[in-house]
């Protein structure tokens, strides 16, 4: 069933009634229900006309524990971060494909891409500032690929670390207190 069918319904609301309260044309409504793609400002006035949360509307459901099932493809996703080792941006760009492909978008994978994509940042923010101040203090050229190294078994021991703690408590023991996505 459409998801934007199910929550019209369970308000009790017709298309018309719908359609006023969110500002939006009954034919629109009826195309989204019949299949076309929710988006954009639609999917924001029909989300505030609901009072439901957009990624629900979506069909992409948040779980708040995770499950036997999915736990394993929660670590798939975490240690699919190593491939930064072999593929520049690969720590995003891996556990986001997967996150997508395998439907499991949720609090702990957003915080899983998160934490990379902060990380990537400070990566070259971090190298540039040695750099700088390698040059100013006269220390020896050595020191920015030691520094990139230490950041990179950094990163390998935040992914680890939180795949450990997914497989033995369910959530992650190093995360941030926000999500970019």
């Amino acid at each position: 069933m459409n998801k934007l069918l199910k929550y019209r319904e369970e308000l009790n609301l017709t298309q018309q009634q719908l359609s006023d309260k969110a500002n939006i044309s009954v034919r629109t409504i009826q195309r989204i229900e019949a299949g076309q793609q929710l988006k954009g400002h639609t999917l924001n006035a029909l989300s505030e006309a609901l009072n439901v949360d957009k990624n629900k509307l979506l069909g992409i459901e948040e779980a708040s524990e995770p499950t036997q099932n999915n736990l394993l493809q929660l670590k798939l996703i975490n240690l699919s971060s190593l491939l930064v080792l072999i593929v520049p941006l690969g720590s995003i760009l891996f556990p986001l494909i997967i996150m997508y492909w395998k439907k499991e978008v949720n609090k702990i994978t957003k915080q899983i891409v998160s934490i990379q994509i902060i990380w990537t940042l400070a990566f070259p923010t971090i190298v540039l500032l040695v750099v700088f101040l390698g040059n100013i203090i006269q220390i020896n050229r050595q020191i920015v690929p030691l520094s990139m190294l230490l950041m990179l078994m950094i990163n390998v021991y935040i992914i680890l670390k939180n795949t450990a703690s997914l497989d033995k408590k369910g959530e992650l023991s190093i995360f941030l207190n926000f999500s970019i996505l």
